[in-house]
C-alpha cells in the first residue's frame, strides 16, 4: 500500500491541477519525450487516465508505450495501475483476467514500473500545466 501512496504524490506532482486538467493533456520537455496523458473517467472519488509516450513504430505508425491504466483514489490519496497495452500486439493486458498468483505478482511488478516511471518523469521536468486563460501567463 506503501508504493500505491507514493504512486499517488507523484502523480499529484505531474498534475497538480487534475481536476481542471483537460480530457487529453501533453507534457513536453526538451530533451525528453513528450508524455501524454488521457482521463477516461472522472468520479467523485476516483480519476481513472492513461499515461503513455508516443513512438513512431518501423513503419511510420504512432505506438503507445508503455500505455499504463491509471486509477487514482482520492479518498484514499493511493494510486494503482489497472492494465497496460501489451507491446507484441497491442492487446491490453488486464490484472483481474489473470490466475491470483500472477495477478499479484503482475500488479506489484507494473505498480513498481509506475513508481520508477513517475520518478524519471519528475526528474526530467515533466508536469501537465492548466492552460493559462486568454491575455493572461501561463501557471508556472
Amino acid at each position: 500500500m506503501e508504493m500505491y501512496e507514493a504512486n499517488y504524490i507523484r502523480l499529484r506532482r505531474l498534475c497538480p491541477g487534475l481536476s481542471s486538467l483537460g480530457a487529453q493533456a501533453v507534457s513536453r520537455v526538451n530533451g525528453a519525450l513528450d508524455l501524454h496523458a488521457v482521463v477516461l473517467e472522472r468520479c467523485r472519488y476516483t480519476t481513472t487516465l492513461v499515461l503513455t509516450y508516443e513512438l513512431m513504430g518501423e513503419h511510420g505508425e504512432l505506438t503507445a508505450d508503455p500505455n499504463l491504466v491509471v486509477r487514482m483514489y482520492h479518498d484514499a490519496r493511493q494510486a494503482e495501475v489497472l492494465s497496460r497495452a501489451s507491446r507484441r500486439d497491442g492487446g491490453e493486458i488486464s490484472i483481474e483476467a489473470l490466475h491470483s498468483d500472477s495477478a499479484l505478482i503482475t500488479k506489484w511488478r507494473l505498480n513498481r514500473f509506475l513508481y520508477k516511471w513517475l520518478g524519471y518523469c519528475l526528474h526530467q521536468g515533466h508536469r501537465f500545466e492548466l492552460a493559462a486563460p486568454e491575455g493572461e501567463p501561463a501557471l508556472a
